[in-house]
């Protein structure tokens, strides 16, 4: 009979300890191949324990194949092979990742001041939602995203953007990113994408990583530049007419129409990222390509990255009906990747006003600050050798820097001393001599208190 001292079983639970026992006792031996274990009623009394507790210690063992049953007869002990399982090898050397560096003065990160961010109207939103919409968190989200959402989307694009849209043409996705692989299958293998040069590097990365081939497109002074558009064989322009990253540029009513027929001709599409034209500090917000769209050649996307924070991974696409229908046929097997949570605050956020009063805030915010930052470089020990350009709007500005030092000494210098650029030059997929010495200046992170030392720690960089 099986005899085990089960007063040191410690803090298992009975049945626990006693399949450890006999798993133990079959691996080395002492139980053998075919021999026939005690009944559960037997060993229950011979142990003292309840036949619950046997029977969960045998059915376990069973089910790991340390033993078998045959009808009327009971539990017997299974072949099992008794080699010692070989030690588990020490895990492989890896390097730990790079530590995050603190600057001094960050001038490249494209950063947004969360401080102002109504912190106790989103937790009290998020306190409605728990309470009211418990039921709905736990229910799966339309693939295209919650229609509370799309539908305060859609208002939020009519009321501001002049832009009139149903919400069934929206699809809610994780951030941009997700957006640009989404459309990348959308438009199919076949699609050859026209890329601003310079631009946003990421684009060109999740195009090119999705196997779509990429022609990046030159600017001029008006945007992406027709004629080398034409002559690159792209049938999807992607582009930012509001406002440029990082030239800054804004594509003018008649370079506008000129894409919309350019899409119409070679039966291609424009997608309009419209990343931050909500910050745009002298009158209103331009009209989007997509309201003067009148063939459906247009897909609107922005994010609410840049207005809210970083972290708020909740992005969206307006498709042209042409393409809908696509989608639905294609890739409506997507789940959904933005958590209902976040999706039903946000839609909250958006329909009760909150979100329109946020950016009228910020927007009065970073105006103050941009001019702020704009007057400190003006007026700092390097102004004579500097030029910037900017257009009223965005997060950001262009500083050229009259030097004869490379972009990398410049680089190299700066970092000695605690501090991070972007240069025009690293946005570029084309070599051009005419970034050289420029700066892409991301403010928003910039309050004003910090200004003093951001013009001495530039003054040194440049000296």
């Amino acid at each position: 009979m099986l005899t085990y001292p089960m007063e040191e079983r410690g803090d298992l639970p009975l049945y626990e300890y006693l399949y450890r026992r006999i798993r133990e006792d079959i691996l080395s031996g002492k139980l053998t191949a075919g021999e026939r274990l005690p009944s559960k009623r037997a060993l229950a009394e011979h142990l003292h324990l309840s036949v619950i507790t046997v029977e969960g210690a045998y059915a376990q063992l069973e089910a790991e194949g340390y033993l078998y049953t045959l009808p009327k007869r009971g539990f017997f002990v299974s072949q099992v092979d008794r080699t010692p399982a070989p030690k588990a090898p020490e895990p492989p050397a890896v390097p730990e990742p790079e530590a995050v560096r603190q600057w001094r003065l960050d001038l490249k990160s494209n950063q947004v001041d969360t401080a102002r961010f109504p912190v106790s109207t989103w937790a009290r939103l998020t306190r409605q939602v728990l309470s009211e919409d418990g039921a709905a968190l736990l229910r799966p989200v339309p693939h295209q995203g919650l229609e509370a959402l799309r539908r305060a989307i859609a208002d939020d694009l009519r009321d501001y953007r002049g832009m009139s849209v149903s919400p069934e043409q929206i699809i809610v996705g994780a951030g941009a990113e997700y957006l640009y692989l989404l459309l990348a299958q959308l438009l199919g293998p076949g699609a050859v994408f026209a890329v601003e040069d310079p631009g946003y590097p990421k684009i060109r990365q999740v195009y090119g990583k999705c196997g779509a081939a990429c022609r990046p497109v030159p600017l001029d002074a008006q945007g992406m530049d027709l004629a080398a558009l034409t002559a690159s064989g792209a049938t999807v322009a992607h582009l930012s007419p509001s406002h440029h990253y990082p030239t800054g540029l804004v594509t003018p009513i008649a370079r506008r129409q000129a894409l919309l027929r350019w899409a119409e001709a070679v039966d291609g599409f424009i997608i309009e990222d419209d990343y931050d034209s909500e910050f745009r500090f002298t009158g209103r917000p331009l009209p989007t390509l997509q309201s003067i769209d009148r063939s459906g050649r247009v897909l609107y996307m922005n994010t609410f990255s840049q207005t809210i924070s970083p972290s708020m991974r909740v992005g969206f696409v307006v498709l042209p009906p042409r393409l809908l229908e696509r989608y639905r046929r294609e890739l409506d097997f997507y789940a959904c990747t933005v958590p209902a949570l976040e999706q039903h605050v946000l839609a909250r956020f958006l329909s009760g006003g909150y979100y329109e009063q946020h950016l009228s805030r910020m927007r009065k915010e970073y105006r103050q600050r941009r001019c702020a930052v704009l007057a400190a470089f003006r007026s700092g020990s390097f102004a004579r050798r500097i030029t910037i350009s900017e257009q009223g709007a965005g997060l950001h500005f262009l500083l050229r820097v009259d030097t004869d030092r490379s972009d990398k000494d410049l680089q190299q210098q700066a970092e000695a001393l605690g501090v991070r650029l972007g240069f025009l030059s690293e946005y570029a997929a084309v070599p051009d001599p005419s970034y050289a010495h420029t700066l892409v200046i991301n403010y928003a992170g910039l309050d004003e208190a910090r200004l003093p030392q951001a013009v001495e720690l530039l003054g040194a960089v440049f000296a």
